[in-house]
């Protein structure tokens, strides 16, 4: 492997000259970078670059933090694409770290990223507390962003989406359209999300004063398959329902499966809605209805807040975000809408 020295020669220039082109600092003339760039080219030299990061100060790379069990899907998909391609327009790389599956592992996540001397870092949690996100924030120079989590002390630095209030609207919207026995799969209850999004349902029912009730919710792990375990336990109950949210959209393709499995028709005799929704709920047959949250305009906020922060420049106010909701064949009126 070449080595400073060995450019340096090539290039006939000084070792310090070399370290000077590829740092940025001190003035070397158009001529002499040219040298030292076709030497470093012919001689195959690849620079330490945590070495080169601890003698800038800048990395040009932006971490993210996301625990792995979030991988899979649409909504990730999207996540991690629009911050990749943010970052390259803005110069900067992306640097994904999974947080695993723990508090204490999301924190080592986010010191191995400090380690790399990442500029800043985006933090997806699923584990740490909102107390221990504010602490983190505060004893740390690099900016730190926070989504999908509402920060008490620090909400400049937090991006979130009203989870509890677009459920309580795409509950509400089923009330108002006939239903009244409303079923609801929610996320793993571990999930920040999933508690929101089960207390807009509670909300909504509370709010048309309709008194809830647990026979009519079941838990599920945000695959299809749980799902269908988790619509196939509603069914056992024989507590009837008219209508069935799935806190998303994997969810709810799972249980139009086990209603279909038990000659209970979609929408006709329950009509079924999710989240996210994913890029075939057009496409299904019925076609899924969704709550569709702003994955990508969060994303962008926090990666423009992170920019104005390490490059000065305007600072939005706006940190949470409404999702839209999106009627398509999956969900009609209910028995108290429709002509007798």
């Amino acid at each position: 492997m070449s080595t400073m020295q060995q450019v340096a020669k090539k290039a006939g220039v000084s070792k310090a000259t070399v370290s000077r082109v590829l740092s940025g600092k001190g003035y070397v003339s158009e001529a002499t970078k040219q040298q030292v760039f076709q030497a470093i080219e012919e001689a195959g030299y690849r620079p330490n670059l945590l070495a080169r990061n601890l003698a800038s100060s800048k990395s040009q790379c932006i971490g993210l933090v996301v625990t792995n069990t979030l991988y899979n899907g649409s909504y990730f998909n999207e996540l991690l694409s629009q911050a990749a391609r943010k970052l390259e327009a803005n110069g900067r790389q992306l640097i994904l770290v999974d947080g695993k599956h723990s508090a204490a592992e999301e924190q080592q996540a986010i010191q191995f990223l400090l380690d790399l001397r990442c500029d800043a870092i985006i933090l997806y949690p699923r584990f740490l507390s909102v107390d221990a996100l504010d602490l983190i924030v505060e004893q740390h120079k690099q900016p730190i962003m926070v989504v999908n989590r509402k920060l008490r002390k620090h909400q400049s630095h937090c991006i979130c989406c009203d989870h509890q209030g677009s459920s309580y609207l795409a509950t509400r919207y089923l009330l108002e359209h006939g239903h009244r026995q409303i079923a609801f799969i929610s996320g793993s209850l571990d999930s920040p999300t999933a508690i929101e999004r089960l207390n807009g349902y509670r909300q909504a029912l509370s709010s048309h004063s309709i008194a809830f009730q647990p026979l009519l919710v079941a838990e599920g792990k945000w695959s299809a398959a749980s799902g269908a375990v988790a619509a196939e336990a509603l069914l056992a109950t024989q507590h009837p329902f008219s209508a069935l949210i799935a806190s998303n959209d994997d969810m709810a393709i799972g249980a139009i499966k086990a209603l279909n499995a038990a000659d209970i028709k979609v929408p006709e005799q329950v009509s079924v809605l999710g989240f996210d929704n994913i890029p075939n709920a057009p496409f299904l047959n019925p076609a899924l209805s969704s709550v569709k949250d702003p994955v990508s305009d969060m994303i962008n906020e926090v990666i423009n807040r992170l920019i104005a922060m390490l490059d000065g420049g305007y600072l939005s106010k706006e940190n949470i975000f409404l999702s839209d909701l999106i009627i398509r064949d999956s969900v009609i009126d209910g028995p108290f809408m429709r002509p007798a």
